[in-house]
Formats: C-alpha cells, sequence, structure tokens
C-alpha cells in the first residue's frame, strides 16, 4: 500500500496545477484565523467578529469544520484533475502495463483520498484549537472537547465527498465535464427535494444532502442570532448534532462509490 501511495503523491507532486491547488487548499484552510480581525460598523455600533463567541470553546469545533467543508472544492479539483491526467497522458495504461492490477489502481486512488482527509482533518483540528485557546472565554478541558464529534463528521465529509469526486472522474473522463457533472447532480437534488417534493425520509440519503447533512449551519446558534429571533418572535428548535445515522450514510456512499469506480474501471476498454 506505501508503494501505491506513493505512485499517487508523485503524480500529484510533479503536476504543476495540482501542486498549486493543493497548496492553496491548506492555505485558505488557515485563512480561517483571519475571520478573528475583521470588523465593520453599524452606525455608532461597533462589532468585532471574534468577540461573537464564534472561537469560544466547543462551538469552535462546529463553526470551523463548517467553514472548512466549503473549502473542499478546491481539493476536488485535484481529484478530477488527477484522474483526467490520467486518461490525458496515458499513466493509467503505463501503470496497467507495468503490472499493478485495476484493482491496485483504485486502492492507490483511495489511499490518496483517505489520506488528504486525514492531513485535512488534523490540520482543521489544530487551527481550531490554536484559535480556540487564543480566543475562547472557556478553556477547561472537559468544555474544550466536549462536540468533537464535529471532527469525526468533518473527516467523514471529506471522504465521501472526494470519493464521490473520484468516482465522477473516473466516470467522465475530463476534469471540467466532472465539476460540471457535479453540478447537474446537485440540481437533480434540489429538484427532488424543492420541486419533486420527495418524502422526508428519502431525502437523507441523496448523496450530496447526506454531506451537508452532517454539519448544519451554525450560526443560528450565535446569541446574537437566538436575541434577534426572540425579539422576532422565532423559537429556533433546530438541532444542530452530529448523528451517527448520518455518518453511517455517508460511509455507505463513499463504498458505494469506491465499488461504482472499480466496476466502471474493470469493465472499461482502457
Amino acid at each position: 500500500m506505501k508503494r501505491l501511495l506513493t505512485i499517487e503523491l508523485q503524480k500529484i507532486w510533479k503536476n504543476k496545477a495540482s501542486r498549486v491547488l493543493t497548496f492553496s487548499y491548506f492555505i485558505l484552510l488557515t485563512f480561517i484565523a483571519l475571520i478573528a480581525s475583521i470588523k465593520f460598523d453599524i452606525g455608532p455600533i461597533h462589532i468585532r467578529i471574534a468577540d461573537q463567541g464564534i472561537f469560544n470553546f466547543p462551538f469552535i469545533w462546529h463553526f470551523n469544520t463548517y467553514i472548512a467543508t466549503w473549502l473542499k472544492m478546491f481539493f476536488a479539483i485535484v481529484i478530477v484533475s488527477m484522474m483526467a491526467n490520467e486518461y490525458s497522458y496515458g499513466t493509467l495504461k503505463q501503470n496497467l502495463i507495468d503490472g499493478m492490477s485495476k484493482k491496485e489502481f483504485i486502492i492507490s486512488k483511495f489511499l490518496t483520498v483517505l489520506l488528504f482527509s486525514i492531513i485535512s482533518t488534523v490540520f482543521i483540528f489544530v487551527t481550531t484549537l490554536i484559535l480556540g485557546y487564543c480566543f475562547s472565554s472557556y478553556t477547561e478541558i472537559g468544555i474544550v472537547f466536549s462536540e468533537l464529534d464535529y471532527v469525526v463528521a468533518y473527516f467523514v465529509n471529506l471522504l465521501g465527498f472526494f470519493s464521490f469526486c473520484l468516482f465522477l472522474g473516473i466516470l467522465v473522463k475530463r476534469s471540467a465535464f466532472a465539476l460540471g457533472f457535479l453540478l447537474v447532480w446537485w440540481f437533480m437534488e434540489v429538484i427532488l427535494i424543492y420541486m419533486i417534493a420527495i418524502p422526508t425520509f428519502m431525502v437523507k440519503f441523496l448523496p450530496l444532502e447526506a454531506l451537508s447533512n452532517l454539519i448544519k449551519e451554525p450560526f443560528t446558534r450565535l446569541t446574537i442570532a437566538k436575541t434577534i429571533g426572540t425579539q422576532m418572535g422565532i423559537e429556533n428548535t433546530k438541532d444542530y448534532s452530529v448523528h451517527w445515522f448520518g455518518i453511517l450514510i455517508v460511509l455507505a456512499w463513499t463504498v458505494i462509490f469506491m465499488l461504482l469506480s472499480y466496476n466502471l474501471l474493470k469493465k472499461r476498454d482502457l
């Protein structure tokens, strides 16, 4: 497995575009820290984002992982480009000629997806700890580590989404078309949910919807949002918890996408 992973990492490193996108992805993750410096004025009222409690433990785990999930598209481009380059440069065919089986090829891709999901999760974990200890009003150990299920959900979210992108890269063969297909899939889910109005219990099983349900938006948890809602007579009953059933759905989709990728590659004449 180490050999397979080494081969894939060399491919990414030797491709300038993939290298730049990968570095950009991790640099953007660090930009979450810059949110603390944002200030704005509403008339005589001076508001500093860091003072609104978004960096307080344990809320910061929810906030940072949610923001970070929106940045995963940068590495998604690397994933689909990685597959597109296999076809464009003939490296897939060369790997098979050199003795790599199609099963090993898919395993090598999955190991790459798994590695970057782990690295991203560790990265956001460390970043969140640093920001939290710098700005949080609560630093007791019990409070600091009380909502780490958001970190688990973040890892599963990345793993599922990158596996989906890998499948699309194999299915479509061209990075631009694969990303376009991803957008089309999203529109299809929107139509199913809001126009066709499929049953609620079915909605949670749609792949992109299942991914988004792992970490729900955190902004309405803020004290200022609750205060505004109370003044407007709106009661917030939203469930922000990470549900293990949702994690199992995404893991199931991850397995499905990898099996589909393997079967598609196995049947395809290269």
